[in-house]
């Protein structure tokens, strides 16, 4: 694993998690827009309230895959340096999710 992996704060994220986190993020977006559109056109509340569900549960599933890949990645090599205080950054993430 490389050690410098998330240094500075920056994650150096391999080629696949990249499109992979994009793909998901542009998916996302044209959501958005369709709800954006769908309040421009007047369209009934109900519809509008079912697309903005599904682009929260579209953003969960964002964020348990970057969530499980940071575990993976950075925590786990942050452990083996000896580096515990991630830990406590990590929970601290935790909580701000869970809010």
């Amino acid at each position: 694993m490389d050690k410098k992996c998330c240094s500075n704060r920056k994650k150096h994220r391999s080629d696949d998690e990249y499109k992979k986190l994009i793909n998901r993020l542009n998916r996302i977006e044209g959501q958005v827009r369709g709800i954006k559109r769908m309040v421009e056109e007047s369209a009934y509340c109900p519809d509008i309230l079912v697309q903005a569900a599904a682009v929260n549960a579209a953003l969960n599933a964002f964020n348990k895959e970057l969530l499980a890949n940071h575990i993976k990645t950075c925590v786990t090599q942050d452990i083996k340096d000896g580096k515990t205080e991630t830990v406590d950054e990590l929970l601290a993430t935790l909580q701000r999710l869970m809010k």
